[in-house]
This record gives structure tokens, sequence and C-alpha cells, in this order.
């Protein structure tokens, strides 16, 4: 992988003066934050223009774009979310958006390709958390089989890919996907166990969170909806455990074709699979909870941090909570400015090739788009920026 250089001075200097200062100044992208349409026909969009920053591409040189064109995505589920609405004072939830008319956008290929994945749902290979190996190029040619725009971009962008991978693993798309594909990535490829997940205060969060916020008692777990944070708080203890446990094991395996077949075991476990994405759900409170505070305190945050507080349904950790992150895994997915705070949640870079956006300057984007020098790098395929599947057989953990 090319190693893209820092962020220059000069560079750092021409980010608008107004938007380092303070978080108001990208206030006004929250409307269109709430209520942007994610493309299900993988067409431009035209959406406003929300903010300026840079981000690293595939050129490895930091260039000057719109940082989020669209941010709010997995909007189908999301826009059938009803908000849940906080019976604490100390935050209040917004209305979802209405859904919008999607069909006139997307020609007969694409909607026939839709109803056939809803068959294939039903398969028991489908069904498997990621399913086994299969060559990229041969994938393609199953799923893009049409003479549309959208099905040439899309044969280009896998060609692109099959570059630098060889075989693509899908994974189940169940509202958890890009937990999933991040945290098989992160484990297959893993070496040793993170510095945070070594820290004696991890599994200590959960109580320390409670005390300071009552209102995460309205935290909410899958299979477990109703329950109060006060009465299930052990719980999220056990599930930071065992995700610590789970990643020192699997990093101490240093046969590759045991640590995939460790991979793979602990992905076949539907008990222990949906109680570490439980974990990282939690982290990324812990991390935005982090981020709010640094910003009202004067302390500098990332770009991603405002834009996430500027939605009218997250200007506070308390919102987010509440309308997003429990439902997560029940009816929707992560959104793509949340892509961020996993990406930070766990110190790692996520980088994506966005298959829709080929031959554009965001076709390879990398979450955070100003990473750390020494935080390891996994890499994931999206169509659409709603579902997400994996490169294999080429991947191995770098550092940027």
């Amino acid at each position: 992988m090319t190693e893209p250089t820092g962020l220059s001075a000069a560079a750092e200097q021409s980010v608008p003066t107004q938007l380092m200062k303070h978080k108001k100044e990208v206030g006004v992208a929250s409307e269109e934050l709430g209520s942007a349409n994610a493309a299900t026909d993988q067409k431009e969009q035209t959406t406003s223009e929300i903010s300026k920053d840079y981000v690293y591409r595939s050129s490895g040189r930091p260039e000057k774009t719109e940082i989020i064109k669209s941010l709010v995505t997995d909007q189908d589920e999301a826009r059938n979310c009803e908000l849940y609405l906080p019976a604490s004072s100390h935050c209040s939830a917004v209305e979802s958006p209405e859904e919008s008319e999607e069909d006139m956008y997307r020609d007969a290929e694409e909607i026939e390709r839709e109803k056939i994945l809803l068959r294939e749902a039903n398969s028991s290979e489908y069904k498997l958390s990621v399913s086994p190996e299969m060559d990229i190029m041969e994938y393609c040619r199953k799923e893009w089989r049409g003479n549309t725009p959208v099905a040439k971009r899309m044969r280009k962008g896998y060609e692109a890919v099959a570059q630098k991978f060889a075989s693509i693993r899908r994974i189940r798309g169940d509202n958890y996907c890009a937990f999933r594909a991040t945290l098989f990535q992160a484990l297959s490829q893993a070496t040793q166990l993170p510095g945070w997940l070594q820290s004696e205060d991890l599994t200590m969060l959960p109580e320390n969170l409670l005390n300071k916020y009552d209102w995460i008692k309205q935290w909410q777990l899958k299979q477990k909806l109703g329950k109060k944070m006060g009465e299930i708080s052990d719980e999220i203890k056990e599930y930071l455990i065992l995700l610590r446990k789970k990643w020192r094991n699997i990093s101490e395996i240093k046969d590759p074709i045991e640590k995939q077949e460790a991979c793979d075991k602990l992905f076949k476990n539907e008990e222990e699979e949906y109680s570490l994405y439980e974990a990282l759900k939690f982290l990324m409170l812990n991390t935005a909870i982090e981020l709010y505070n640094d910003d009202k305190n004067g302390r500098r945050v990332p770009v991603f941090s405002w834009l996430l507080f500027a939605r009218d349904t997250s200007s506070n950790p308390c919102q987010l909570m509440h309308n997003h992150l429990n439902h997560i895994g029940h009816t929707g997915g992560l959104e793509q400015v949340e892509m961020f705070l996993l990406a930070y949640a766990l110190q790692y870079t996520i980088q994506v090739y966005r298959l829709y956006k080929y031959s554009t300057d965001e076709f390879i984007t990398l979450y955070p788009n100003d990473p750390e020098e020494d935080w390891p790098v996994v890499t994931l395929i999206t169509e659409d920026d709603r579902h997400y599947n994996i490169p294999v057989r080429m991947c191995q953990e770098t550092m940027l």
C-alpha cells in the first residue's frame, strides 16, 4: 500500500479558520445531515456542501475535497426507524425524516438484482456471518452482468480492487455488517493486543459512565430491549472482557491458517459474535462522550466530531445514543460519519473501496481521514456505503 504523507503546515492553514475554531460553523449543515439520502442506485448525489478537509486518497497525497457528500447512510433503515424519546430531561430525541421514493432512481436491472439478493438471504451460505472466500472478479461477474452505467462502473471498481486483493468474502447483512467486516479484518490480521484493550480501566467503563451520566440507563442491548442500563451494566462489562480475551487469544496465534480458522470459528458463534458488537457500540459511546467534552473544554477535536454533533438527531452524546447507537443492529446500520467514530474507538484506520465512487477522488476513503501513523489498517469494500464486504488473500496488517 502506498504510504500517504502527513499534512503539511500550509495544508493545515488552508482549512477554514472559522471551522477549526468552533463547530457552529458547520451547524448549518445539521439539516442536510439529518435528511440526506443514500443513493441506492449509486447515482451521484446533489447534497449540500457540508465541510472541506483533506482526505487521504490512493495517490498517497492529501487532497482538498468535500469531506462527506452524504454522511447519513443506511437510509432505508434509518428513515423507517422510530426514534426513541428518552425519559431523561437531559436530552431530547428528534423525529426522523420521511421516507422518500427511491424506485424512480433505479433501473429494472438493479431492482431485479435486489430481489435476487433478498431470495439469497434465505440460503444457508448467505446466513454465514462471513462467507468463504471467492475470486473477486468471479464474484463481480456474478453480481454485475448488465450493461448499465452502474454495472460498468462497478466492474471497473472491482477490477481496481483485484489489483491489490485476490479474493472477497461476503459479509452477512443484518445491520451489523460494518462492525462485522471491520472486526473480522482486525482480528484476522492482529499480531498484538491493542494498548486500550490492556487498560485496567476498561472493565470499569460501564460503571464509571453510568455514575456520571444518568441517561445511559436507557442503553439498549440486542434482544434485551427495554432493560435499563442499571440492570445490565455487568453484562456490558462481560462483553468488554470477552472482546479483550478473544483479541488476545487470536493475536497470539502465529500460524496464519490457524489464525484464520480461529476467526471463522468465532464468527460462527452467534452469541459471542453479537456480544462483541455490543462492546464496540459501547466503546463508540465512550469515544463520543470524550470528543464532545474535549470540544466543550476548548480542546482540539477532529472535524468529523463536529459533523457528528451537528446533526439534528445527535446534537449531544445522549441523543447519539438514543437515536443512533441504540438502533444499530436493530433497525439500522452505521452511517458514514459513524464510521469515523468506530475507527477512533478501535484506534484503527478503516480503508474503504467505495465502488460506486470509482474514477473519483473518493474511490478510496480513509476513516479517519487524518489517521495516526501507528494505527493498523483494515480494508473493506462497499458498493453503496450501506453494506460492507472484505477483500482477502493479499490483506496484511500495515501502518499508514
